[in-house]
């Protein structure tokens, strides 16, 4: 199973949603490969510090730029879930990323900027399945306030239902600062102190597997 993560604008979350899949389905038992294909590097650095730090489960890492479809089909022979961070912008490893994921992430805040590269992401998906047209594409809100009177997160969710390539997930990740406090500890948030993160990740964990 490869499940890509990605967004056509950066900042809204993606290697902090690929790490602690990684770790949630690694707590699980299953062999997770987790590949950085961001020359920024955020998830090669926290794996060096969980490596580190002798966390258990233990996790792979592979660091891979450019054309990463061969890599990741290689990678999926081997590993149950191979999961791919790519830079959060229209690259190379993107799309060719697309063309050999089973499962596509887009993760989006709930802002107008973001809500509206939108348009461009759509495109290229529909341009990757046409060489993978079993890819299946889920919408994440992430980032999302976690006071319940702003309406940034329902706003978010039906601006999301005007691209139907992007099936919405109903898990949403909210701001909190769990997830920032994590990385250092090369830890994910499921073997953290927080429930609503940990529940955040599991919901997320079992909706992608659905």
């Amino acid at each position: 199973m490869i499940i890509l993560v990605g967004s056509q604008k950066g900042g809204p979350g993606k290697s902090t949603v690929a790490m602690n899949l990684a770790v949630e389905y690694a707590t699980q038992g299953k062999d997770v490969c987790l590949v950085d294909a961001d020359s920024q590097r955020s998830i090669a650095t926290w794996h060096a510090d969980r490596e580190d730090q002798n966390r258990q489960p233990a996790l792979a890492c592979v660091e891979k730029l450019g054309n990463i479809a061969q890599t990741l089909t290689d990678l999926a022979t081997r590993f149950d879930i191979v999961i791919v961070d790519v830079a959060g912008k229209d690259s190379k490893e993107m799309r060719t990323g697309m063309t050999a994921a089973d499962k596509l992430i887009v993760v989006v805040r709930p802002s107008q900027l973001d809500l509206d590269t939108l348009g461009h992401m759509s495109e290229i998906i529909e341009q990757a399945m046409d060489f993978n047209p079993e890819l299946e594409v889920r919408g994440l809100i992430s980032q999302a306030p976690s006071n319940p009177n702003i309406t940034e997160r329902d706003d978010a969710g039906e601006y999301l239902t005007d691209y139907p390539i992007l099936k919405p997930l109903e898990t949403v990740i909210h701001e909190r600062k769990a997830y920032r406090d994590v990385v250092g500890e090369g830890l994910g948030v499921v073997e953290w102190s927080n429930p609503k993160a940990k529940a955040e990740i599991k919901e997320l964990a079992a909706e992608v597997m659905a």
